[in-house]
């Protein structure tokens, strides 16, 4: 089987995504149409909303996992059920980020304002409760309980980590445990929900279908482990939203507990940027040459191909399809991609 290092030399993340995307270019218009569609309504509000946050954009991978793993165990990504559901989960991701920014106060959100700094938190905080009893409703058409259950879970674990983050912000004595459990709740077990959801679609096999939920969970948690890097490295107008905003809202990503760890008197100058809020005192560039210096970036970049080759490790029962090297292909697009 192809390693992980040979991957990585051989495409390039844009030339990766070129590829990936490429296999499922006519599903995924077909699932933009299904998106306009959910999100439409004879709410004038609604529509505007709605159209505002898809214009916004995005990266779209998490229903693109749904119809490369369908295709993965032989499916027709092309199907109604698949394409619905590949939106669901589009519209589940929208809502959770409608209801971070809240959260967090954000202003930007992939480089154009956010939906709350915009609209203000009171229609936000409706329009993402709308987007979710939407995607509910459209979910409730495939009348299947298997799904549904992944659904409700899923739901539930993305709120709980959420409430776990907000017992955590500001607090310096965050453990490497708590961080991992936070960043699954939030992020990985949506991409474990969208690989089963489309293994099950594609009528998988019992061990096909947990094969591709721990490649997702496993994918999503080196993606996030990127997005922590990302958050240091990444200048704002390539991020799309703040620069080492993560820290300013009190809360400690990897990198900074392993700082921690190496340089205990480090916890000062954090818990000195938390409560200032900003990176006057201690500039971001001076926290990212500390970071450098101990080579912590490249240490959490570790752990995030450590999850990546687990991942494609998950993938080996499946036969050697374009789409199984898709799959492949996308851990290292998420890590190394710059924004």
């Amino acid at each position: 089987m192809q390693t992980f290092a040979l991957i990585r030399e051989k495409l390039s993340p844009n030339i990766a995504a070129q590829r990936i995307f490429s296999l499922i270019k006519t599903e995924m218009f077909l699932v933009e149409a299904e998106f306009q569609r959910q999100a439409s309504s004879n709410i004038q509000v609604i529509n505007y909303l709605g159209d505002y946050l898809q214009a916004s954009g995005g990266k779209r991978v998490r229903p693109a996992l749904v119809l490369l793993s369908n295709c993965a165990v032989g499916g027709d990504a092309s199907k109604d059920d698949v394409i619905r559901l590949a939106t669901v989960m589009e519209m589940l991701h929208t809502a959770t980020l409608v209801h971070d920014d809240i959260i967090d106060n954000a202003d930007t959100r992939r480089n154009r304002v956010s939906v709350n700094a915009r609209f203000g938190n009171q229609s936000a905080v409706l329009m993402g409760d709308w987007l979710y009893m939407s995607a509910f409703e459209t979910s409730l058409q495939e009348r299947s309980l298997e799904i549904l259950d992944i659904l409700t879970r899923l739901t539930r674990k993305m709120t709980e980590g959420e409430l776990i983050q907000l017992t955590t912000l500001g607090r310096t004595d965050i453990s490497e445990t708590e961080y991992f459990d936070i960043l699954q709740r939030k992020t990985a077990f949506l991409f474990s929900a969208c690989c089963e959801i489309g293994a099950i679609l594609g009528n998988a096999s019992k061990d096909e279908q947990n094969a591709l939920r721990d490649y997702g969970m496993n994918l999503g948690t080196a993606f996030q482990l990127a997005d922590d890097l990302l958050d240091f490295t990444a200048e704002e107008e390539v991020l799309g939203k703040a620069s080492g905003a993560d820290l300013l809202a009190g809360k400690l990503t990897l990198p900074l507990i392993l700082l921690m760890r190496k340089e205990p008197k480090a916890q000062k100058d954090l818990e000195k940027i938390i409560y200032d809020g900003n990176y006057q005192t201690i500039s971001r560039a001076t926290l990212l040459e500390k970071l450098e210096s101990l080579d912590l970036l490249a240490e959490t970049r570790q752990r995030a191909y450590s999850y990546a080759n687990l991942a494609i490790k998950n993938l080996e029962l499946f036969p050697k399809t374009e789409y199984r090297l898709a799959l492949e292909e996308i851990p290292s697009y998420m890590i190394e991609r710059n924004k």
